[in-house]
């Protein structure tokens, strides 16, 4: 049965796990051990994604939240590069996305503030988004591993709820990556950049995913955080009056950027995959994304260097994901969830 999955996100930790069995045949200290893991991170994205700037960027900000780790920067470069073109080199090509959006000259000094505005909003959605992705991971996955110790028990029960859901919803649409399908009118993270406007599909692939996660099923969270995203920003396009196709882009990265807390890497992602023309609100949407999701995200290694909260030093502003959970000012040591896979 196919679950909604994916293998890229395991390129990535393949590439540090590669990085980490040659740390060990050499002998590195811990220093170097930690730049060399890296670096396998930054070829793994860079390789898998075609972004090998967004790739060593990410290894760089991902470890530590609030923190660049400056001393890999060169290595992380260069094995992204290497990885990217050893993709290229094998004849592997990625899937391309296009926004047509291009705003009136014109107008400009209206329709961008506007639009700013708008993508403004989307950001906030886009955290939450992926703020509510992370902690219905950890917390399903705790509760299913207090109440089935036994493993494999639990990814039955997984494969059970997911034949259910497939069932209650009438379709198989959301069992596979979503980057294509073979059925017409499906669902795909392609179709949300052309339309028609797809107001639930982002919330139906999430539930898919959770559980199919929470179970222990493995495969990456990776490209079914795009296919969110994505969908939630056509769906947010829609209501707000905004171009489809820029809002599912700024929702296929800012999703993923909350979620990660990694929003330089995934501003840069959305540059190196959409075009510098929408440098702007690609910043914005995945800037406020990553104020608004708090700080416990899908990887539960990563540790808090500078809380959001200092990030964003307003004054009487707070993150949107602390508002929400507490209602009070944010705390900054990570809680400790359940591993949900």
């Amino acid at each position: 049965m196919a679950v909604p999955q994916g293998v890229r996100a395991l390129r990535s930790r393949l590439g540090g796990s590669l990085a980490s069995a040659v740390a060990g045949l050499f002998r590195l200290d811990p220093a170097s051990v930690r730049i060399l893991l890296m670096a396998g991170v930054a070829a793994g994205f860079g390789a898998v994604f075609g972004t090998p700037l967004a790739g060593a960027v990410f290894a760089l900000e991902v470890l530590a939240v609030g923190r660049i780790e400056y001393g890999g920067i060169i290595p992380c470069l260069l094995a992204a590069l290497v990885g990217d073109w050893a993709c290229h080199a094998w004849g592997i090509h990625h899937t391309p996305y296009h926004i047509t959006y291009v705003a009136s000259a014109s107008g400009a000094l209206f329709v961008e503030p506007v639009l700013l505005f708008k993508a403004a909003i989307a950001g906030v959605a886009f955290g939450l988004a992926g703020l509510v992705f992370a902690e219905a991971n950890h917390a399903f996955g705790g509760v299913l591993k207090r109440h089935i110790p036994y493993g494999p028990a639990r990814a039955a029960l997984g494969g059970v709820l997911v034949i259910a859901l497939v069932w209650i919803v009438g379709t198989r649409a959301y069992l596979g990556l979503g980057v294509w399908s073979a059925i017409p009118g499906d669902p795909t993270i392609a179709g949300f950049f052309t339309g028609p406007a797809d107001r639930w599909s982002w919330a139906l692939k999430m539930l898919f995913t959770v559980v199919t996660l929470s179970a222990g099923f493995k495969g990456g969270e990776v490209t079914p955080l795009f296919f969110i995203g994505a969908a939630l920003g056509n769906a947010l396009g829609w209501l707000l009056g905004a171009p489809l196709d820029l809002f599912a882009g700024l929702g296929f990265i800012a999703v993923f950027a909350g979620a990660a807390n990694t929003p330089l890497a995934c501003t840069i992602m959305g540059i190196e995959l959409f075009g510098a023309a929408h440098a702007v609100p690609i910043a914005v949407a995945c800037f406020i994304a990553y104020i608004c999701s708090g700080h416990n995200g899908i990887y539960l290694s990563q540790r808090i260097a500078v809380p959001s909260a200092r990030l964003a030093r307003i004054p009487g502003l707070r993150p949107c994901a602390m508002l929400v959970r507490h209602g009070a000012a944010p705390v900054h040591p990570r809680p400790r969830h359940h591993q949900g896979a």
